[in-house]
């Protein structure tokens, strides 16, 4: 039954040094390190990378990406960067457990291939030390430039989805009400997910409380909760979920995604101004904020009922139950952490662990 649809994981990781796990950014790699590091990976065994693009100053396509802020000649045309981290980016999958289990490898080898430079992957979603950055402009449109500098500081999953033709038809066909539909329930699907509660090296403090995510606090004001890709085969984006070490996350992820775009039945609505407000709030108090624990089950215990009659299972979404109950997210793991050893480096050797879908830890 789940025919036509596709899948797709892009994720970015911020850099530390692998021997005493200090946070790294463009000031202590080049483009250059890093852009040969990924051309020395191998792809055997990978599904096709039809789909994908070579992102410039890149020259040769791979599911591997250096981030970071472009730099550009007299024509804005990007010939170098400054790296803030990596990015794996699956190629297109045709099934759930595919994308996962290309991840996966992805993720070994693209690990296996940084140590060899005293380097390591962190699944964090905002510079733990590092907050502003400012750099000429790379962009023809201002807002764009503001963006692209905001951006130099935050690392972030996107949850590709593509639907069979019926199901985009009915999704492309109102755009309006999709956007306003993904307004209302994204803030609170991005609850359980936070996983930036450091600013400028300590815990982030708002107002006087102490916070979740910095990055979706910094987001919520201009980025997009979704991008629709017409021209890619009615490919979605979703944008709002944080960067996890756990696999089985990403599982979960994918399946409310999956819930959110197939359920017809979810009637919230919201405008930007909404989603707006609402994401702010989501980023110091998570599931706590006003009406997003209501929202958030709404989409979760739905889910049990709508993803079968797509041929999906549920199950997966049972690991999460215990997070909803008690308002945690990837974010309190990282405060506690720091608060038993008093260090921003434990917590950055902690999260360059993934924790596979068997349980396994690389």
């Amino acid at each position: 039954m789940t025919e036509g649809f596709r899948f797709g994981l892009e994720a970015e990781f911020m850099l530390a040094t692998a021997t005493d796990f200090r946070p790294l950014w463009y000031k202590d790699v080049t483009f250059k390190t890093l852009d040969a590091i990924f051309e020395g990976i191998s792809l055997e065994g990978l599904p096709s990378l039809e789909g994908l693009h070579a992102e410039p100053p890149h020259t040769k396509l791979m599911p591997f990406v250096v981030e970071g802020y472009g730099i550009t000649d007299e024509d804005l045309k990007v010939i170098d960067a400054y790296p803030k981290g990596v990015e794996i980016r699956t190629p297109v999958c045709g099934s759930l457990p595919e994308v996962l289990r290309v991840y996966e490898t992805l993720y070994r080898r693209l690990k296996s291939a940084l140590s060899a430079y005293d380097l390591v992957p962190v699944a964090i979603s905002h510079h733990p030390v590092e907050s502003k950055f400012s750099g000429p402009q790379n962009k023809r449109r201002h807002d764009y430039w503001l963006w692209a500098m905001e951006v130099m500081t935050t690392y972030g999953p996107d949850i590709n989805v593509s639907f069979p033709k019926e199901i985009s038809d009915r999704l492309f066909g109102d755009v309006e009400a999709l956007n306003a539909k993904v307004n209302y329930y994204a803030p609170a699907l991005a609850a359980i997910s936070l996983a930036s509660p450091f600013c400028q090296g300590t815990p982030w403090v708002h107002k006087g409380s102490g916070g979740k995510s910095f990055r979706t606090f910094k987001r919520s004001i201009v980025a997009p909760a979704i991008e629709l890709h017409a021209d890619e085969d009615f490919r979605i984006e979703f944008k709002v979920f944080e960067m996890t070490k756990n696999v089985a996350d990403f599982e979960c992820y994918f399946l409310l995604v999956l819930a959110l775009f197939l359920d017809q039945g979810l009637t919230g609505r919201a405008s930007n101004q909404e989603r707006i407000y609402d994401s702010g709030a989501v980023a110091r108090a998570g599931l706590l904020a006003e009406g997003m624990r209501h929202r958030f089950s709404e989409v979760y215990n739905r889910s049990f009922t709508i993803l079968p009659q797509f041929g999906f299972d549920p199950a997966p979404l049972e690991r999460i139950a215990g997070r909803i109950e008690k308002n945690l997210s990837p974010a309190d793991e990282m405060l506690e952490l720091y608060r038993e050893t008093g260090s921003l480096n434990a917590v950055m050797k902690e999260f360059s662990t993934m924790v596979t879908l068997a349980g396994e830890r690389i």
